[in-house]
C-alpha cells in the first residue's frame, strides 16, 4: 500500500552518496580512518570519553553486558516494552531476563520501584531503554544500582543527543548503546555505537569487537604494527568506513533534524489536545529529546479497537506502527513470563503516528483530524 503520509522518511540526499563514493575512491572500505572520525565526533557531541563503532546496536548491547561482567545464570532487570534485541542480548550471555513494568501510560519507561522490588542476590545488571528518546528516571535508577553494586547499561537507541539533567542519554550508566538502523535519527543503514567514560571498558570493547586481536588491519597496513596477538575470545562486530562515511554526514545534519522534530512534536501536541480518549506519553517532558517516535495511547480501549483505528488511518493514507509488541509475551520468552499490567495495556493500545523532520503542518492537521473523526 502507498501512503499519503508514511511513518518515517529517510533524511538522506546526495551528500551521503558522495561520502560513500569518496570512501571507495580512497581505497579503504573496512574499519579505518572514517570509523575513527565518526567515533571521535560522536564522543564529542555526547561529551563522553570513549565511543566505539560497531556493526549494529544489538552487538553493542551484547558487548556491553560482557563488559560489565554479566555471566551465565546472572539476572538482568529489563523492560518488556522495547525492541526484542534489548532482551536477546541478555540471552546471548546466558543470563536471565527479569522483566519489569513501566511507570505509567504517561511515562512508559522502566519503573524504578519495579527495579527495586525485583532485585535478588543474583542481579548483576539493569538494562534501561529510553523510550522514544525520553529518559528513564536515571537519578533513582543509579541510586538503586549504586546501593546494590549493580551495573547499568543504557539502551539509548532512540535517544542520540537526548538529555537528562544536562547529561546526554547513554553517558549516565556504565555503558550506553546506540543504533544507526535505517529508521533511526542517525542512520547508516546498519550500524551502532557503544559509549563509556571508562578507559578500561573502552579498551576491552575494542578487543572484543575485533576477534580479541591486539591490532587491526588498518594499523598494520599503515605500518603501526606488523604482528598481533589474540588475547581474548572476541567477535567480528566492527563497523566499516563506508557506513562511517554516511554516519559523518548524518552527524552534520542531526542538530537541524532534531530542531525540526521538536517543532513537529509541538504541533502534534497542539492539534491532539482537544481529542478525548487518548493519552500522549511524555506530554509534560521538558528536557531535550530526539523525538524518535510519536506515540499515543487509546484510553478505555482494547486490542481490537486499537487495530480498527489503525486500519481506518491506513484507509486515509496514514501509515502507523506499534512500538512495540511486549517481549515477555513472545514464545521464546514464555519461561520468563510475568504479569506486567501497565505494559500489557500499553502494547495493546499504543499507536505510533508518523514522525520525521520533513512532516508538514498540513499533514499533522490531516492526521489529527482523521484521528478525531475515527475515535468519535
Amino acid at each position: 500500500m502507498e501512503y499519503k503520509i508514511p511513518l518515517f522518511d529517510l533524511n538522506f540526499d546526495e551528500k551521503e552518496g558522495l561520502a560513500v563514493a569518496e570512501a571507495i575512491k580512497d581505497n579503504w572500505i573496512s574499519t579505518g580512518p572514517r570509523c575513527k572520525a565518526f567515533e571521535d565526533r560522536f564522543a564529542g557531541m555526547l561529551n563522553v570519553n570513549h565511543a566505539i563503532s560497531t556493526s549494529n546496536c544489538t552487538v553493542s548491547l551484547h558487548l556491553a553486558l560482557k563488559l560489565v561482567g554479566v555471566e551465565p545464570g546472572d539476572e538482568v532487570i529489563c523492560p518488556s516494552l522495547t525492541f526484542v534485541a534489548t532482551v536477546n542480548a541478555i540471552r546471548y550471555v546466558d543470563a536471565v531476563p527479569v522483566f519489569a513494568d513501566v511507570t505509567s501510560y504517561e511515562n512508559p519507561v522502566i519503573d524504578p520501584e519495579e527495579i527495586r522490588r525485583k532485585i535478588t542476590p543474583r542481579t548483576k545488571a539493569i538494562v534501561v531503554m529510553h523510550y522514544g528518546g525520553f529518559s528513564c528516571d536515571m537519578d533513582a535508577i543509579m541510586e538503586i544500582a549504586n546501593r546494590h553494586g549493580i551495573k547499568v547499561v543504557e539502551d539509548a537507541c532512540h535517544g542520540p543527543l537526548s538529555e537528562y539533567h544536562g547529561k546526554k542519554l547513554g553517558t549516565i550508566g556504565d555503558v550506553g548503546c546506540f543504533s544507526f538502523f535505517s529508521n533511526k535519527n542517525i542512520s547508516t543503514g546498519e550500524g551502532g555505537m557503544l559509549v563509556t567514560n571508562s578507559s578500561e571498558l573502552s579498551e576491552r570493547s575494542r578487543l572484543l569487537r575485533s576477534h580479541g586481536m591486539t591490532s587491526m588491519s588498518y594499523e598494520r597496513a599503515k605500518g603501526h604494527s606488523t604482528a598481533y596477538d589474540v588475547v581474548e575470545l572476541g567477535y567480528n562486530y566492527r563497523m566499516d568506513d563506508i557506513h562511517a562515511a554516511i554516519g559523518l554526514v548524518q552527524l552534520d545534519k542531526i542538530q537541524a533534524d532534531l530542531a525540526k522534530r521538536a517543532i513537529v512534536r509541538k504541533l502534534y501536541l497542539e492539534k491532539l489536545a482537544s481529542i478525548g480518549g487518548i493519552i500522549v506519553p511524555f506530554s509534560g517532558y521538558t528536557e531535550f529529546s530526539s523525538n524518535y517516535i510519536f506515540t499515543i495511547v487509546l484510553t478505555d480501549s482494547t486490542f481490537a479497537k486499537r487495530d480498527r483505528v489503525r486500519e481506518q488511518l491506513a484507509e486515509a493514507g496514514i501509515q502507523t506502527s506499534v512500538h512495540y509488541p511486549a517481549v515477555h509475551r513472545f514464545s521464546i520468552y514464555k519461561e520468563f513470563y510475568t504479569e506486567l499490567p501497565v505494559t500489557d495495556y500499553l502494547v495493546d493500545n499504543l499507536i505510533t503516528l508518523p514522525m520525521y523532520s520533513k512532516l508538514q503542518k498540513f499533514e499533522i492537521e490531516y492526521i489529527s483530524e482523521n484521528l478525531m473523526t475515527i475515535i468519535k
